[in-house]
Formats: C-alpha cells, sequence, structure tokens
C-alpha cells in the first residue's frame, strides 16, 4: 500500500468496456511528512476520493482485489480515504483537524 493525494482525475470516454462507470483518478505518492515525491499514477477510485484527500492505492494484481475491480484490467486503485495516521507515538496527519485549519 502507498499514501498518496489525489491531484486530478482522468477522463476517458473510449476504454475498455470493465472500465465503465469507474472514476480515474491522478494520485501523487507522499511521504510520512506529506510531501510529494513526485511520482503519480492514475488509479481506480471505489471510495469515492476527492481533489486533495489522502487516500491510499494498491498497485499490481492486489488493485484486481477488491470486490468492485475483480476481473477488471486495472493496476492501480483507491481503496481507503485516511482519516489519520501517526508514527513512533506522533500523529502525522489527521483529517478532521486539517479540515478545520488547525
Amino acid at each position: 500500500m502507498t499514501l498518496g493525494r489525489v491531484v486530478g482525475t482522468v477522463v476517458a470516454t473510449r476504454k475498455e468496456s470493465k472500465l465503465s462507470g469507474f472514476k480515474l483518478q491522478v494520485v501523487e505518492t507522499v511521504g510520512l511528512d506529506l510531501q510529494p515525491t513526485g511520482t503519480f499514477t492514475v488509479a481506480v477510485d471505489v471510495v469515492g476520493a476527492g481533489h486533495g484527500e489522502i487516500v491510499l492505492t494498491a498497485a499490481g494484481s492486489s488493485a484486481r482485489l477488491t470486490q468492485m475491480t475483480a476481473d477488471t484490467p486495472v493496476d492501480a486503485v483507491i481503496m481507503a480515504i485516511v482519516d489519520s495516521f501517526e508514527t513512533g507515538g506522533e500523529v502525522r496527519y489527521d483529517k478532521a483537524r486539517s479540515e478545520a485549519g488547525v
């Protein structure tokens, strides 16, 4: 799993029929300090993530193991919207606090 931030969307009107109905998001990988790494991926969003949200992605064959992406031609999936995370006992990110401007 990889931490990332949703930074854009991809629109593709002509695509494999198994991808119909999926939202495609551009996700930039971030480090534990939430700083961008400069690495991007296009991921199928199965959880309804919005622009700027911190998300967890899975790639490779694991991307096809969610209930919605089984047997589809995907290589990356947004499978969770992060509420918070901590390392070493220190909260590194808290969505509620960041949305409140704290």
